[in-house]
């Protein structure tokens, strides 16, 4: 009877250890930040992105497109909209790792 309030007090003191949120990327192949070590995916990688679209379009701009528009995060998490590089019209995509895609 003695050990029953300590037993309770370890069961409720334990329960937060479970409600932990899981990790942002839990994909190790798809890292946080894209290198110029790392290899180039074949698509956008889906998560969190947190560059502004400010940021996005200069990540696109310097890839070399021009005329960026239309910007906006999709539901992965991917910036999508179109841009212009050597006089032809594409559509773009910007992941969270900074990787640009033109489509």
């Amino acid at each position: 009877m003695k050990y029953i309030l300590p037993i309770a007090m370890a069961i409720a003191l334990s329960g937060p250890a479970f409600a932990q949120t899981p990790a942002a990327n839990p994909d190790p192949n798809t890292p946080a930040v894209t290198t110029q070590d790392s290899a180039m995916p074949m698509e956008p990688a889906k998560g969190a992105n947190s560059f502004t679209e400010h940021q996005a379009m200069k990540r696109i701009e310097a890839k070399g497109f021009t005329h960026v528009t239309g910007l906006a995060k999709d539901k992965d998490g991917v910036w999508r909209g179109k841009a212009q590089k050597g006089g032809a019209s594409h559509d773009v995509a910007l992941d969270y790792q900074g990787n640009v895609f033109p489509h």
